[in-house]
């Protein structure tokens, strides 16, 4: 727990072919605002020149109309960020998921070094799992979270330990 605790405020500021942002809830084919913090510091780092592409993964939840990924592309396009330099992936359905297709896209495009984008307490798993497929993936935790409180981080930080330890483990 505190391995991941202290790895949430870990951040890479170097420059990166893309951003591989995780996937996230999407309500009313709008994504949720912990998916639009995280598209929102990917397009942070697109428009300031850390990043050249941004990866966007996610497939379609149980009762959405459209994927995860697709809701971000449309959000990322509206805040000014050009078609070309978005990529997306429409299957995945879980963090494992998300890096494996995202994989996908890395080498398809030829790209190498990539920021991994979601929430702090998440970084620890994505970036282990990113690393154990191959990818040259370095952590870009979002600066803001709607985890704020200390009750609401507790619960996170609990969940995201249960699941890091049952990569870990490999179940």
């Amino acid at each position: 727990m505190a391995q991941i605790y202290h790895y949430s405020s870990k951040q890479d500021h170097q420059p990166a072919d893309a951003a591989i942002v995780l996937g996230a809830a999407v309500y009313r084919e709008r994504p949720s605002p912990v998916f639009r913090e995280r598209i929102n510091h990917a397009i942070e780092l697109y428009q300031t020149g850390q990043v050249n592409y941004l990866i966007f993964t996610g497939g379609v939840g149980n009762r959405d109309a459209i994927a995860e990924s697709e809701a971000a592309r449309n959000y990322a396009l509206q805040m000014g960020v050009p078609h070309e330099a978005i990529l997306i992936e429409t299957r995945s359905t879980n963090t494992t998921e998300n890096l494996m297709q995202a994989k996908h896209l890395v080498g398809e495009n030829d790209l190498g070094r990539v920021l991994v984008v979601s929430d702090p307490l998440h970084m620890k798993r994505a970036i282990s799992i990113a690393r154990d497929l191959g990818l040259d993936a370095y952590p870009s935790p979002t600066p803001t979270t709607r985890y704020r409180t200390w009750r609401s981080k507790s619960s996170f930080l609990i969940r995201e330990t249960y699941f890091y330890s049952r990569y870990l483990l490999g179940i």
